[in-house]
This record gives structure tokens, C-alpha cells and sequence, in this order.
């Protein structure tokens, strides 16, 4: 088991600057590189992207980041956790796998995909099940404004993308995950902690 480990942050939102990410590979040392491109009003401009190309709906600059990267990342053995997905994890993954074809590097590289926070299409059986989905300010049931609903995500945790990891992925893709739990998965994997991430001391630099 390591005793340190580092965890880089090379993107803070969609569209950051893309240049962040490559200094921070190839300035290291560092054993992960942790990328967030979502916000909620990043989800519903996915929503509106891939209703109108299925193949759409995913943050579209991270496909020429890690390609630019990915040599690095495999030689280095540096492992990647990134919300890239959106509303598409599985396009996103397609996308990269064939970025990693084109560069010689499929039998390389495992990728490992968490899905499962997108519940748009489960919304209506939420509220026929009497599930009101109350505003949190106002109270006001989720009804009241349904036909206006672009998007609807839960914030998933760390332990899917530790899944992931534990399964041997370099580059873990999520749809809408907490911050934390981008950065804490590598270290439960890393640390063996339990869910409640009890145990561990953290050091900032």
C-alpha cells in the first residue's frame, strides 16, 4: 500500500483552460489527474446537445485532452478520474477508445465507465409513485414546473468510481459526480478506507 500518494486538479469547469491539464501530466510527479467539467446548467446544455445528436452530450474537449495526453498518462502509469461523460458516458468512452486505437494504444489502456445519475426518463415514475420532489427553498412539488425540466441528475459519491478503479481502470468516466468524490475515490482505492473515508490523514500542497 502506497503512504502518498498525488492527486492533480487540472480542470475546474467545461472549457477550462485546456492547457492546465498538460502541465500538470508533464510537470508531476503525480499518480492521478482529476478533471470536473460539469455544472447544472452544463447537464441541461447536454440534455438540449444530445436530443438533437444522440452521439452528443458529453464535454467534447476532453476527447483532444487525453489524446494529447494519453501517451504520457500510460507511460507514467498516472490514472484519470473525470465527469467528461454528461448525459453520455458511453460516447464519451467510445470516443476515447478510439483515440487510444489511433495512437496504438488500445491493449494499454482499460477504461471504466459509471453511469446511473442521469433520471430524466424517471422522473414521471418518481412522482405517479407519490415521490413529490419538493423544491428545497420553496417547497413547491416538482410538478409545477415539470414541463419546463431540461435535465435531472443525482450527485453520485465516490465509491462507483473506487469500483471502477478497483477493477483496474486508468481513465474512470462519470456523468454527474460530486467534486469530492472525484479526488476521494483514488484515495479509498488507493488507502483501502471504508465508505466513510475514516482513517486517513491528507495533506495539501
Amino acid at each position: 500500500m502506497k503512504q502518498i500518494i498525488r492527486v492533480a486538479s487540472g480542470q475546474g469547469f467545461w472549457g477550462d483552460l485546456p492547457d492546465a491539464p498538460v502541465r500538470q501530466v508533464e510537470g508531476g510527479p503525480i499518480d492521478y489527474l482529476m478533471l470536473d467539467y460539469l455544472a447544472e446548467v452544463t447537464m441541461s446544455i447536454m440534455q438540449k446537445q444530445k436530443a438533437r445528436d444522440p452521439n452528443a452530450g458529453y464535454a467534447k474537449d476532453f476527447v483532444p485532452l487525453i489524446k494529447r495526453i494519453l501517451p504520457a498518462l500510460v507511460e507514467r502509469n498516472i490514472r484519470v478520474t473525470a465527469n467528461a461523460g454528461g448525459v453520455n458516458v458511453r460516447g464519451c468512452a467510445d470516443a476515447v477508445l478510439q483515440v487510444a486505437r489511433d495512437l496504438g494504444l488500445t491493449g494499454k489502456l482499460r477504461i471504466g465507465i459509471v453511469t446511473g445519475d442521469d433520471i430524466m426518463d424517471r422522473l414521471d415514475q418518481f412522482l405517479n409513485d407519490g415521490i413529490p420532489l419538493k423544491n428545497m427553498d420553496t417547497g413547491e412539488p416538482l410538478t409545477t414546473v415539470r414541463d419546463r425540466i431540461q435535465s435531472a441528475n443525482v450527485y453520485l459519491g465516490a465509491l462507483p468510481m473506487v469500483e471502477a478503479l478497483n477493477q483496474g481502470a486508468q481513465i474512470v468516466i462519470t456523468g454527474r459526480a460530486t467534486d469530492t468524490g472525484l479526488t476521494l475515490a483514488p484515495l479509498i482505492h488507493e488507502f483501502g478506507w471504508g465508505a466513510d473515508a475514516s482513517g486517513g490523514n491528507c495533506q495539501f500542497d
